[in-house]
């Protein structure tokens, strides 16, 4: 079959910076799905993005679908004819559907009989008819949440659309695209190039855009020229290195066509403001990238990057210096007047913001995450005054002028200011680190004291919320109580503190009056429990291991995941399918017979075949052995040594039944198989592993 390039682009007005990636991505991802439901074959695809244009290239393009055979079932033969061989009205019928006479038809012999069927081949319709098709399903089912309509046109897009082009080979595809007739033009730089540009054919498109359109079409091209042109410019100014966020590199990528780095410089004098108050004003409002020293200091410089060549760069170095000053300025003053007001001076100024309307403000919930943080303070060892002291300053920040202007600075500014304060160096870390860990994968507390008040904050919106009735549902989150449940659970298991969630959550529960669901705590926990899944699912770690332990509902997070770690470990050794196998059938053979009824003391006396008494003495043995390592969490030794009950385990289950006619024998196999079951659930339900069986 004939193939060619393809090529779509779609121009448009400059399009959301921060979308563009994920519009490219969707946009490319939504014509592969099309062609591969269509059956089309295609080669290497290509996506292109840039302020003002999406475009996609699919090389080796089939010139159609493949052709189908197609094959429709009719009458039974006994039906299709009569007594002298004419055919029937049913006969008749099908072909006529068809559009064929009845001698055009086969038949087709089955197990059930003999029946008339219709063969023929449908031919493939061709790719220049498809592709419009294809490309305004992608087009509408991008994930734009608002789209404007432009001019008289009734069409809808996230930015107005000026023209399109389609190419399959060097033939434009003339089907009307966004209520447009595609062309093979594009047009180049809105300043360096501001005219139309023929591109002959798919394989010419990025070269014409660059050669002679001042645009550089492939985002990811762009993005690392960026990268180099920001370092080497930090990199001649001595000792300076740039800070290159990957997400503010996304977002200048997306502004650009034709990107220029420049540096600029400011006042050494607003060096005296924190850095991340200078930082946050130059990425947030000027998309900067700013400058430190090999120390990690900050330097008077930042790094701009322009949309065009300028023939005098001084002077677009010297309009953004003009922009910056002000924003500087401005977090300066910020900055000298906040620290005029100490901050426990601020926390009535909590009072009249709400946190929740059944839950009161936020100076409410700052004395409520005081008393719990003081509790769990005392019980991972530090110092409970100072964590009750750095909650009820945690939210004051919130007031500072510094903070309503540059809200991502919140706890940040608040460590900033507490020092300024006098307060003792924990209280002070633990206003920033309260938040931690802010995403997946970030930093946690330092500090015991953060520590102590980032789970009492979390766990304290846990409780509160699912207390009166307002857990996060499949599509809204809107306090985030998952990332704090996950949150929690990183920092007591990331920094190995002995908290027990039924315990914390009961005390958070005792901090309200006004909870109208029963036994909140256990909820919680229950949900906090649940979100260990994904969180091990994220470390390649099977549902089975989770679901085999969270049917032991530990609720101490440590102590879960070591669990969880020794299960994993336990899975890969050669007796874990077996032992795993006999669980399951211990478990069915006493649920039958009355589950917890069953005892566990075994009288040694009443066991006749050489099969259990074996078992008997090495599941006594392992009971010695894996107690102590039960009692100390050791439960990776301990599922390691009770993996030698694999071969008097197995050999029980072959030699000895169970459901003995002798009551008093039965019941002694079935108190042994408990003592050989209740050793395993120490650690977890192993009988949900999975086996070959």
């Amino acid at each position: 079959m004939a193939t060619q390039d393809f090529l779509v682009e779609l121009g448009t007005e400059e399009l959301p910076p921060k979308a563009l990636r994920p519009l490219s991505d969707a946009f490319t991802q939504g014509i592969v799905r099309g062609l591969e439901e269509a059956g089309i074959g295609y080669g290497a695809v290509e996506a292109f993005a840039a302020p003002r244009r999406l475009a996609v290239r699919i090389r080796n393009l089939s010139d159609a679908q493949p052709d189908k055979p197609v094959e429709k079932r009719g009458p039974a033969v006994k039906a299709a004819f009569d007594d002298a061989g004419n055919p029937t009205r049913a006969l008749t019928g099908f072909a006529t559907s068809l559009g064929v006479t009845p001698d055009q038809l086969d038949t087709l012999e089955t197990d059930k009989g003999a029946w008339v069927v219709y063969r023929t081949v449908e031919k493939g319709k061709p790719t220049v008819e498809l592709m419009p098709e294809l490309v305004e399903q992608s087009l509408a089912a991008l994930p734009i949440p608002k789209r404007m309509r432009w001019g008289a046109y009734r069409t809808e897009f996230v930015r107005p659309v000026h023209w399109v082009i389609m190419l399959y080979g060097n033939a434009v595809i003339e089907a009307p695209i966004m209520g447009l007739t595609p062309g093979n033009t594009t047009r180049g730089h809105r300043f360096h190039c501001p005219k139309a540009l023929i591109v002959p054919t798919p394989n010419d498109y990025e070269v014409v855009l660059k050669n002679e359109g001042h645009v550089i079409a492939d985002f990811a091209e762009r993005r690392e020229l960026i990268r180099a042109g920001v370092a080497a410019i930090a990199e001649q100014q001595g000792q300076g290195r740039a800070v290159i966020d990957e997400d503010l590199l996304d977002e200048v990528t997306a502004l650009n066509e034709w990107p220029v780095p420049l540096l600029g410089r400011f006042e050494e004098r607003f060096l005296e403001v924190p850095a991340e108050a200078l930082i946050s004003s130059m990425k947030e409002h000027q998309k900067y990238f700013h400058v430190v020293n090999q120390d990690g200091r900050m330097l008077p410089l930042f790094i701009t990057v322009a949309n065009l060549e300028s023939k005098d760069p001084a002077q677009v170095v010297a309009g953004n210096e003009k922009v910056i000053r002000p924003r500087l300025s401005d977090a300066a003053f910020f900055y000298e007047t906040d620290r005029k007001t100490r901050l426990e001076d601020r926390i009535d100024a909590l009072k009249p913001i709400v946190f929740q309307e059944k839950l009161g403000s936020i100076h409410d919930k700052s004395v409520r995450v005081a008393a719990l943080a003081g509790k769990i303070a005392n019980a991972i060892g530090s110092d409970p005054a100072q964590a009750e002291r750095a909650a009820m300053l945690a939210k004051t920040d919130l007031v500072t002028e510094m903070v309503l202007e540059f809200t991502d600075l919140q706890g940040i500014m608040g460590q900033y200011y507490a020092h300024n304060d006098g307060e003792a160096d924990d209280v002070a870390k633990a206003l920033n680190e309260q938040y931690m860990p802010r995403f997946a994968g970030d930093d946690l507390p330092t500090t015991l004291t953060g520590c102590a008040v980032a789970i009492a904050d979390r766990l304290d919106s846990l409780v509160g919320l699912f207390g009166i009735g307002q857990p996060p549902t499949g599509t809204r989150d809107p306090f985030g109580l998952r990332r704090a449940s996950l949150g929690v659970l990183r920092i007591i298991i990331e920094r190995e503190l002995p908290l027990d969630l039924q315990t914390c959550c009961e005390w958070a529960e005792q901090n309200f009056s006004q909870l109208s669901e029963p036994d909140t705590a256990s909820t919680v926990v229950d949900y906090m429990l649940e979100r260990f899944r994904a969180h091990y699912d994220e470390q390649g770690i099977g549902a089975e291991v989770y679901l085999a332990v969270h049917a032991r509902r530990p609720t101490r997070p440590l102590d879960f995941d070591r669990r969880v770690k020794a299960v994993e470990a336990f899975r890969q050794l050669p007796e874990a399918q077996a032992l795993a196998s006999a669980n399951k059938r211990v478990s069915n053979i006493l649920t039958k017979q009355g589950g917890e009824q069953v005892g566990e003391a075994v009288n040694s006396a009443l066991l006749q075949d050489k099969a259990e008494q074996t078992l008997a003495a090495t599941v006594e043995e392992q009971a010695r052995t894996v107690l102590p390592l039960f009692e100390q969490g050791d439960y990776r030794a301990a599922l390691s040594s009770l993996a030698h009950l694999r071969e008097p385990v197995d050999r029980f289950f072959d030699e000895v039944m169970v459901m003995a006619e002798d009551e008093a024998v039965r019941n002694n196999r079935l108190a042994l198989l408990n003592q050989l079951r209740n050793l395993f659930l120490r650690v977890a339900d192993i009988s949900l592993l999975p086996t070959s069986g």
